[in-house]
């Protein structure tokens, strides 16, 4: 792979309501080796309070192709850079699980590795129908990182997932779509638009709402009923005190858009 240089590896800007992180390593696939891993970290933890949602992108004809494997290769003892990579890494997923506002992406060409689970950790994912998700750690002899194995085993299921990680297998953008890792797809020369309107979209709607939405999806999977319907009433009556529901219902009475970019 091209050596980048000092190069940033992410570029950031604020954009209306939307704080855009644009992976910026093209020539190597966008491929995360420790300077990716920061600097995205970076960008999420310095995101500006005034924005409403993060959009993640990328440049070049491939989202991400997953970890630096030149690196791995020069590496003296792969064992300890691999274990490093996966750990900073992690604290990027992380950050994504638990960010104070929707995040989104918009994926095309190659999605592999580690940028599955990083994927996986987004809200809502806009693909190019040139996208490809593909695990390939088997292929490297490795066993998964990155929240992918959890990010497929939530939207296949354990056998589909298995059969597609022991197999070095691959999915297109349409099964991706179909099997629910992505949300909607859209032509190649439409993804960046597409991405960014729909970024735009989410930033003007109740925010904090869909944040307690976000939550409770997430860990239906894991609750029994009775727990899931106490969490819901929980967050439904935060919902209805917080100035977002305030301001929803008296829109809806009062037969007016709402305005939850000024609901403080």
């Amino acid at each position: 792979m091209t050596d980048t240089g000092d190069r940033p590896r992410v570029l950031t800007r604020t954009d209306g309501d939307v704080w855009r992180i644009t992976l910026d390593r093209p020539e190597a696939g966008n491929a995360i080796d420790p300077d990716m891993a920061a600097a995205l970290a970076e960008a999420l933890r310095n995101r500006p309070e005034a924005t409403r949602a993060v959009l993640l992108l990328a440049e070049g004809r491939r989202f991400c192709v997953g970890g630096d494997v030149q690196r791995f290769a020069a590496a003296d003892d792969p064992g300890a850079f691999i274990g490093r990579l996966a750990h900073d890494w992690h604290a990027v997923v992380r950050l994504l699980l638990s960010c104070r506002v929707p995040v989104l992406a918009g994926v095309q060409g190659a999605v592999a590795g580690a940028a599955v689970g990083l994927v996986g950790a987004c809200d809502l994912v806009v693909a190019a129908r040139s996208t490809t998700i593909t695990p390939a750690y088997g292929a490297l002899g490795l066993s998964p990182d990155g929240g992918s194995s959890w990010a497929l085993a939530r939207a296949l299921g354990a056998p589909r997932a298995l059969e597609l990680m022991l197999t070095n297998g691959s999915l297109t953008a349409a099964e991706a779509h179909l099997f629910g890792l992505v949300g909607r797809l859209v032509e190649d020369d439409e993804l960046q638009d597409a991405a960014i309107a729909l970024a735009h979209q989410v930033a003007a709607g109740p925010v904090r709402a869909m944040v307690r939405t976000r939550d409770l999806v997430r860990r239906a999977a894991t609750r029994s009923l009775d727990e899931q319907l106490d969490e819901e009433a929980r967050l439904i009556t935060e919902s209805a005190a917080d100035p977002e529901g305030r301001e929803g219902i008296r829109a809806f009475v009062g037969k007016r858009p709402p305005n939850f970019r000024d609901a403080f």
